[in-house]
């Protein structure tokens, strides 16, 4: 076929993007498919409006990709795209939001309190939950913009920052744990979760440099968990994705308690990253899946939709 792949991008994901786009076009080259590369930027909308494909693949990340506003452009040029429409992107972008889709479910998530910026005051700020705590823009992926705050400065100083990504800012309390990541894969009805992937950052946290940094962090692939939680991931992965109406992939992050209790769902990614360390294509592998298989796979579920 002949595929547009949308790369780069303008959110403070670019770097990733970049680096996501080459892997997709390389592998879907290798395919035999007759590809075309596009560095997505707004203000050349001509590119996508003179398309002729058959298929857009998305390898965009963070806002403008992963919000559901490119999937609103293709779908009215009538452009088949792989992966999840407008509103399980724009529910699955929109943390806050998307929790009380999880809750429904039954499934745990962190407390939190939802701070906006038109009536945010610095110095006014009452927070009921207790320290550590994790700061996050609402609508940012690749741990962007969060703060691990210990202390009421830090927490200030952690707001400030993330308000200068997102107009709302989610303060959430910081549970400890084992972090694992569940990739879902199917047509809506038949999504089935890929065996669950452990993290173990080289750093204190998972930021964003032990995310893409080469050697920073060790995936384990099954996760060292019980099978019990391994059933609780898994199953709370599927309803995560289904809940938000997302359709062909996403990738569900959580936390595994140290103190026995269940697991914390942190979210749902739709355009999980397809660098070379990243674990969509880790979790793929243990089902026999190469990178190239992979992207064909998600390539070939999307003409059914």
């Amino acid at each position: 076929m002949k595929i547009a792949v949308l790369y780069g991008g303008i959110s403070a994901e670019r770097e990733v993007s970049l680096s996501s786009g080459k892997g997709i076009i390389k592998a879907l080259e290798q395919r035999g498919h007759d590809v075309v590369g596009i560095d997505f930027h707004p203000e050349r909308l001509e590119e996508l409006l003179k398309l002729d494909v058959d298929m857009v693949y998305i390898g965009l990340h963070g806002r403008y990709g992963e919000d559901g506003k490119i999937q609103a452009l293709l779908d009215m040029l009538n452009l088949r795209y792989v992966g999840s429409g407008v509103q399980g992107s724009a529910l699955a972008m929109d943390k806050a939001r998307a929790k009380l889709f999880f809750a429904q479910n039954g499934t745990r998530t962190a407390k939190e309190q939802v701070l906006y910026r038109h009536s945010y005051e610095r110095g006014q700020v009452e927070i009921s939950l207790p320290f550590p705590l994790v700061v996050k823009p609402n609508q940012e992926g690749s741990t962007i913009g969060i703060t691990f705050a210990e202390d009421k400065e830090q927490l200030l100083d952690g707001i400030d920052e993330a308000f200068k990504l997102d107009e709302t800012v989610l303060i959430e309390e910081f549970v400890s744990g084992r972090e694992v990541t569940v990739a879902v894969m199917g047509n809506r009805g038949q999504e089935k979760a890929l065996p669950v992937v452990e993290i173990v950052p080289k750093n204190k946290y998972y930021d964003y440099e032990a995310k893409y940094a080469a050697g920073m962090s060790e995936h384990i692939v099954p996760a060292r968990l019980t099978d019990e939680y391994t059933e609780y991931v898994k199953k709370h992965a599927v309803l995560a994705h289904q809940s938000l109406g997302c359709d062909i992939y996403s990738r569900v992050d959580f936390i595994v308690p140290e103190d026995g209790t269940e697991p914390v769902i942190l979210e749902v990614n739709t355009l999980p990253g397809m660098t070379p360390t990243s674990l969509y294509p880790d979790a793929a592998k243990a089902i026999g899946l190469s990178y190239e298989e992979m992207i064909e796979e998600l390539v070939t579920l999307s003409l059914k939709k």
